[in-house]
């Protein structure tokens, strides 16, 4: 494991090559994987569907709108921590390998933003749609209007308003209790079929007291999610500001279309991100998941702490650790 002084002094070694922490990635059996321990339940949703004959399309955002719904979850959906103006707002964007794109910005009031995303990516001429419109665009769509503030997500919001004062804490989203208050992470699943057609969907209520009308990587194209058909599909976690400076999932699928193996292209991002940054980067976690036509996974993060859930042909849902560039 590269050391930040040993990387930031030139001594790191290149992508690929460097012994690093964490689980060997799996090769060759993955169909479905997610970011974080909560994506278990979101595969196996994911995985339910395509067993009852369901579409990529409709896999990735079964298993979207699992986190989503959880009320213990402050870092997706419904009882997700308020910008700093107390008001709930999610970004969701969903994605196919034959260019169908679908996303949202600062929806508010209504639960399932992975679907209004699916929504504007079949229903109009668009792919992007943000704020009062897409909360207008939910409603016409028949989503109901739902408060997204709960109690608990209330009171940790009035906690905060006592110093008003912003850090983030790597790794907080998987915490226990799941959801510190400081969480600003996301949901980011991919999945492929048997013959190697492959989908994404990322959803997320964003950086907890964030500015009101901050947008993160996660509902971009190319920062939180990309899906490349032969090629294949990445999804970004953790500090979005860091993931959308490089077009980080982007950048992967581009690496592996070079031919870096998916292990491979998450790790030149991650030193991409260190080298660029340097100390601007102290003590936060960016991470990279992807995932080939043949179902071979690549995830690397700068700290450790990142973890991932991967469903195999046969439905059985294993969470690793993501290997790190970073000891601490």
């Amino acid at each position: 494991m590269t050391t930040r002084r040993d990387f930031l002094g030139g001594a790191a070694a290149t992508a690929g090559a460097a012994a690093v922490a964490g689980a060997a990635p799996v090769r060759g059996t993955a169909m479905i994987v997610s970011t974080w321990d909560f994506g278990a339940a979101a595969n196996n949703a994911a995985f339910a569907r395509l067993r009852a004959g369901g579409s990529l399309i409709d896999a990735v955002e079964a298993g979207g709108m699992v986190p989503e719904a959880d009320p213990n979850n402050h870092s997706v959906g419904y009882s997700g921590y308020p910008d700093r103006d107390g008001r709930v707002t999610l970004d969701a964007v969903i994605m196919d390998d034959a260019g169908g794109v679908g996303a949202v910005a600062a929806l508010e009031d209504t639960v399932h933003a992975i679907s209004v995303a699916r929504r504007v990516m079949e229903r109009t001429p668009h792919t992007f749609i943000v704020g009062e419109g897409a909360t207008r665009f939910a409603r016409d769509q028949g989503f109901p209007k739902v408060d997204l503030l709960t109690p608990e997500a209330e009171k940790a919001w009035r906690d905060w308003l006592k110093t008003s004062q912003y850090k983030p804490v790597a790794n907080s989203e998987n915490a226990r209790p799941r959801g510190g208050a400081l969480d600003h992470d996301t949901i980011g699943l991919l999945a492929r079929t048997a013959d190697g057609r492959m989908a994404g969907a990322c959803t997320t209520s964003g950086m907890a007291f964030k500015m009101r009308g901050r947008v993160g990587d996660s509902p971009q194209v190319g920062a939180g999610l990309y899906v490349e058909a032969g090629v294949g599909a990445a999804t970004s976690t953790g500090l979005g500001e860091e993931v959308t400076r490089v077009s980080g999932s982007a950048r992967v699928v581009a690496s592996m279309r070079a031919g870096l193996s998916p292990q491979a292209a998450c790790e030149e991002v991650v030193r991409h991100i260190a080298k660029l940054r340097g100390q601007a980067i102290k003590g936060t976690q960016v991470g990279f998941l992807a995932l080939s036509p043949t179902g071979e996974v690549g995830a690397f993060c700068l700290l450790p702490g990142f973890t991932y859930a991967v469903t195999d042909a046969a439905g059985r849902t294993v969470v690793k650790k993501g290997a790190s560039l970073f000891a601490a």
